[in-house]
């Protein structure tokens, strides 16, 4: 089992006030109000603190909440450095239940994209965590797949092994890359522009997001080597983009943009916050 670390910080340790929690996230001002209806194969979704990033979030599952899946592939990143990428064959528990795995599912995944288990990595990271209450609030049980993919991994051949696993699965998969955008400011050691920072962070984000509607995985990553862009999931994001490639879906959308100034007031240290959905 694979206790929670974040509950009490980033999101209510109790389950009620958890609930409430995420039904504020859907009627924040940044929450959702779309009465389109989605059907979607791949999601991009914030995990900083649901006072921050939870109504972003929301948009991406109030679109999932429309279907029903066999398995969630959730793609986090390594914000630790422990190890390199990796899978949990662990259950996930939050306040809202247990997150099962589906290891049958997860071995092939092991096997097909070379990659081993990592308990102490998973342990330690956070952005896988912070979706499953959101699905678990929609669904009450769910099935997983827990990925962490970060800057060291070979994303092409993980998200080749992974297309293969799904197609042959037979199974109903939504994939989800755990990602905040752009960490700015002094305490994240990136501080490219000093004035209209709102303006600026905008702008900055919306091209790599240019990138991933295009589903340009390559482009996508030589944007942030190029401009130092601190997108701590930019690797789940860049798998994500070619399992999508490769099954043939074609179709994004982005359902919402903000930072964590716009919730704040404080630009001097924001983040930024992007919900997309690829569609099946």
């Amino acid at each position: 089992m694979r206790e929670p670390i974040v509950s009490g910080m980033f999101y209510p340790s109790g389950k009620e006030e958890l609930k409430i929690s995420i039904e504020k996230s859907y009627s924040s001002k940044f929450g959702p109000d779309s009465k389109e209806k989605i059907d979607v194969f791949g999601a991009v979704c914030p995990h900083a603190g649901y006072p921050y990033s939870g109504a972003c979030a929301a948009h991406c599952y109030n679109q999932i909440k429309n279907q029903r899946y066999d398995i969630f592939v959730i793609l986090g990143t390594n914000h630790a450095g422990i190890g390199n990428s990796c899978v949990s064959l662990d259950d996930f528990k939050t306040p809202l239940g247990i997150a099962r795995n589906d290891t049958e599912f997860t071995r092939k995944i092991m096997d097909k994209c070379g990659l081993k288990e990592n308990k102490k990595a998973h342990s330690q990271e956070h952005s896988i965590e912070v979706q499953l209450p959101f699905l678990q609030h929609i669904y009450g049980e769910i099935n997983i797949a827990p990925l962490m993919i970060d800057f060291r991994a070979d994303y092409k051949a993980i998200a080749k092994g992974l297309a293969e696993v799904i197609k042959n699965s037979g199974k109903k998969v939504c994939i989800i890359a755990s990602s905040d955008f752009t960490h700015y400011g002094v305490g994240y050691g990136f501080v490219p522009f000093m004035d209209n920072i709102k303006e600026n962070l905008e702008q900055f984000d919306f091209q790599a997001i240019l990138k991933i509607h295009a589903l340009d995985s390559a482009g996508f990553l030589e944007y942030i080597k190029d401009t130092g862009a601190t997108i701590c999931g930019a690797y789940a994001i860049a798998a994500l983009i070619e399992v999508c490639r490769l099954l043939g879906k074609k179709e994004t959308k982005l359902m919402k943009y903000y930072t964590s100034g716009d919730v704040t007031g404080d630009y001097s240290s924001a983040v930024g916050y992007a919900s997309m959905i690829i569609k099946d």
